[in-house]
């Protein structure tokens, strides 16, 4: 099983495939990493040498942001917004959806189950 950014990627998928559970790194970077070293599409990470393993973790490093690096960086932008407390912090704050979407029947997602109003009889 090759480890990759702390990672431990499945060995019998595609490299391309595989690169993607780490976060971060999604098919279109994964691609342009396999591209950049030159492994082919059709690549099992099992058959990749330790040589190549080597090259994917050192282009990863160098160019792409991942894992801890950036869960710690959406957090802090996260924290900022709040901290300056304009529209999209405030929503953060409540819990409420930041894009523009209705609240009045959906986001539940970010609201999370339905509470049930207190006094309130079913007809």
């Amino acid at each position: 099983m090759a480890r990759i950014a702390g990672i431990n990627i499945p060995t019998n998928k595609r490299v391309e495939i595989s690169l993607t559970y780490i976060h971060g790194i999604g098919r279109t970077k994964a691609k342009d990493i396999c591209e950049k070293i030159g492994i082919p599409r059709e690549r099992r990470v099992a058959e990749l040498s330790d040589q190549e393993v080597m090259q994917i973790r050192e282009v990863i490093d160098q160019d792409h942001m991942v894992e801890g690096d950036l869960r710690r960086e959406v957090a802090m932008n996260i924290k900022r917004l709040m901290d300056l407390g304009c529209y999209r912090g405030i929503r953060h704050r409540k819990g409420l959806p930041l894009r523009g979407q209705r609240t009045h029947t959906n986001a539940r997602t970010r609201k999370g189950p339905a509470r049930p109003i207190a006094g309130r009889k079913k007809a």
